[in-house]
């Protein structure tokens, strides 16, 4: 059966006669499932890796792409197919295209970094660069391809793509057919709906349970509403699966297939990329390890035990300079590290001191600048490395506090981990009237300058910090110094169209960052004992 060419909603049975007869091994190859050891033993289940890693550019995007590709009629193939992609799905179609040699444009959004260009290029198709973001990209291609007849291959709302996704678990049920749980991403839905509606037509004790990024979790909402509806926006961070809106076919198919459904955050998915290189030596993408980040916290919510659990690497195309944030990050995924703001005295031996009451814990971080404003107290940054988890972090807690420290917890503090941990150490010794605000800043041409045109021309800036991390938006802390005109500011804000949060009484910058006159009424040991140290 060509689903290629049905516009209803396939049944069950088509979608197995489609995913038994898909051509994709005429390009896909068979990918291998390995056990990951370490982590089995730490969780007490037998974990499986399925390599899509492994797959032709990288990623399991080809099978679906092929799939549809393949399908089509003579005329069609002769027109050419178009589609819109700054990722894997635009190497997968212009891959499929060269092989079948037919004529293959990929819209790219004007932002996508060269090497992605590049590869798209160098695999003879024709790229053209539009709009700001993908939907703008999305829209030219479907309007080429009604005015130039071009077939539009979507990522993943189409039966013949998602039969091609199909693929994975045939090939999962051949490796191990005594699997308890497969954990499955979930972007746009393609792949976790072929691989269920398979599995549940064969073995359909095996429970499917989708994985979630909780800025992207499409699934989740559509799951709540009854049918798939917009997310109001979504985080960058795992872009493979940076979707706004689950596709329908994909959403049919899910509310009836899959048994469950878990959301994962970055930290979860930067310390799943430390397991799956420490274990099999891949480099997954972000969203490539978000099914091993939704597997483990399953796990332990369910204490699940003894059971055979496999989840898809989905991709390995990951921007270099990325892996700065994910080594970064994945120890407080992991639960190993832990965030402190502490009060010591201002004097000769105060961090030995300090570390004795710590014991034999590790130190990861010790931030600090002198301050002749306020000599009495030094106010640090702190990490220290866990062995136990959270509780350990609740501990250390109580051992700082029953010797007199004044210490907050900041690991959950998403401001300290992203910025206030690089800029400990300098704060304004004259009052201001100061609005500290957090920006999603988009990473193209022009955007710094159109946000210094917007504000920084009219208001002081007294801070500013800025990190890439190699995805599609980066994020700004900037502060900026008002002199009675709130209203206008508010005004530019609005101008800027940047979405943004208000930080201003944010407890690290507080702590930190903010000048000395605000501190009267800060909470953080401003009137208390500082400890003594004794030997």
């Amino acid at each position: 059966m060509a689903l290629s060419s049905l516009q209803n909603s396939p049944s069950a049975e088509d979608y197995l006669t489609a995913a038994l007869k898909a051509p994709v091994y005429q390009i896909a190859q068979i990918t291998p499932l390995q056990e990951m050891k370490k982590i089995s033993e730490r969780f007490d289940n037998v974990i499986l890796v399925k390599r899509e890693d492994l797959q032709l550019m990288h990623s399991f995007k080809l099978r679906g792409a092929y799939n549809m590709i393949a399908g089509l009629s003579a005329q069609q193939r002769a027109n050419g197919v178009i589609t819109a992609s700054a990722g894997n799905h635009a190497q997968g179609v212009a891959l499929s295209a060269s092989r079948i040699g037919i004529p293959a444009l990929i819209v790219m959004p004007l932002a996508t970094a060269d090497i992605k260009v590049d590869a798209v290029r160098r695999l003879q198709a024709e790229v053209l660069l539009y709009g700001v973001n993908f939907d703008e990209a999305k829209a030219k291609a479907i309007e080429i391809a009604h005015q130039e007849g071009y077939t539009y291959v979507p990522p993943f709302d189409h039966p013949a793509v998602i039969a091609g996704q199909a693929t994975i678990a045939m090939e999962l049920l051949q490796q191990a057919p005594h699997l308890d749980r497969i954990f499955v991403p979930v972007g746009g839905g393609g792949l976790i709906a072929g691989v269920a509606i398979l599995i549940k037509q064969l073995m359909p004790e095996i429970k499917i349970i989708a994985v979630e990024a909780e800025d992207a979790a499409c699934l989740k909402a559509a799951l709540a509403a009854g049918y798939p509806v917009d997310l109001p926006s979504v985080g960058l961070f795992a872009e493979g699966v940076a979707v706004k809106r689950i596709g329908d076919e994909s959403f049919r198919l899910c509310q009836k297939y899959v048994d469950d459904i878990i959301t994962v955050n970055s930290d979860n998915i930067c310390a799943a990329i430390k397991d799956l290189f420490e274990e099999v030596r891949a480099i997954a993408e972000p969203a490539g390890a978000v099914a091993l980040a939704g597997l483990k916290k399953y796990v332990q919510q369910h204490d699940i035990k003894g059971e055979r659990l496999a989840h898809i690497l989905t991709g390995a195309n990951i921007n270099f300079h990325g892996l700065r944030y994910v080594s970064e990050r994945c120890e407080l995924g992991e639960q190993r590290e832990a965030l402190f703001p502490v009060t010591i005295p201002e004097q000769q031996g105060s961090f030995l001191c300090f570390c004795q009451v710590l014991g034999k814990r590790s130190v990861t971080e010790f931030n600090y600048r002198y301050s002749d404003i306020n000599s009495e107290q030094a106010r640090i940054f702190v990490g220290v490395r866990l062995s136990y988890g959270v509780d350990e972090s609740a501990d250390i807690v109580a051992d700082l506090q029953q010797a007199d420290y004044d210490v907050t917890d900041l690991s959950h503090d998403e401001m300290a981990r992203l910025h206030v941990r690089y800029m400990v150490g300098g704060r304004p010794s004259k009052p201001l009237n100061e609005r500290l605000l957090s920006f999603v800043f988009p990473e193209s041409p022009g955007a710094l300058l159109k946000f210094l045109q917007t504000l920084g021309s009219y208001w002081n800036i007294t801070l500013f910090h800025y990190r890439s991390h190699g995805t599609d938006y980066g994020r700004v802390l900037a502060a900026f110094e008002l002199s009675g005109s709130e209203a206008l500011f508010e005004q530019h804000l609005a101008a800027l169209g940047y979405e943004y949060y208000d930080e201003t009484n944010n407890t690290s910058f507080q702590f930190f960052l903010a000048p000395h006159s605000q501190l009267l009424t800060a909470h953080i040991g401003n009137s208390q004992q500082l400890p003594e140290c004794s030997n």
